[in-house]
């Protein structure tokens, strides 16, 4: 089930009206965040697919994965599961499951565990890295394009 939700942030007065004198419109609350696997999936005829989709969690996805037999016996299993219920799309394949997830390259499944803490917990994309070279600070969206584009 996909939903959007329309947020309004708490009305500021003149804070409110752009510098051209109109009033901002509410953006939608986002609840869809596009990403790209640092390896990617392949499937059984070896295509690779990169490019995906998770959805915010509810307190159902987090639930649900508790009561899994799978993860009763193995608690390292529940982000397996969890991972699973909220990526809606990787690449063409459309029915995610736990053996979807199960097949991916564990630098592909730390990468969507980091991307879940950060859309659920700080709601958004964005990373706060250094430059190894020059020492630079700066901030990368990791929802972006592939490695080493910009």
């Amino acid at each position: 089930m996909r939903r959007t939700v329309q947020f309004q942030a708490p009305e500021r007065g003149a804070e409110r009206e752009s510098q051209q004198g109109e009033a901002r419109q509410p953006e939608p609350l986002r609840t869809e965040f596009g990403f790209e696997l640092p390896r990617g999936y392949v499937d059984e005829s070896g295509t690779v697919h990169r490019s995906g989709v998770m959805r915010l969690a509810t307190a159902r996805d987090e639930l649900v994965p508790l009561r899994d037999d799978r993860v009763r016996e193995n608690s390292a299993y529940l982000s397996v599961v969890l991972i699973s219920r909220v990526v809606t799309r990787i690449g063409t394949v459309e029915d995610i499951h736990p053996g979807v997830i199960e097949d991916l390259f564990a630098s592909d499944l730390a990468f969507l565990q980091d991307f879940y803490r950060r859309i659920n917990a700080e709601g958004h994309t964005r990373a706060a890295v250094n430059c190894p070279s020059c020492h630079e600070e700066f901030t990368v969206d990791l929802a972006g394009g592939r490695l080493g584009e910009s």
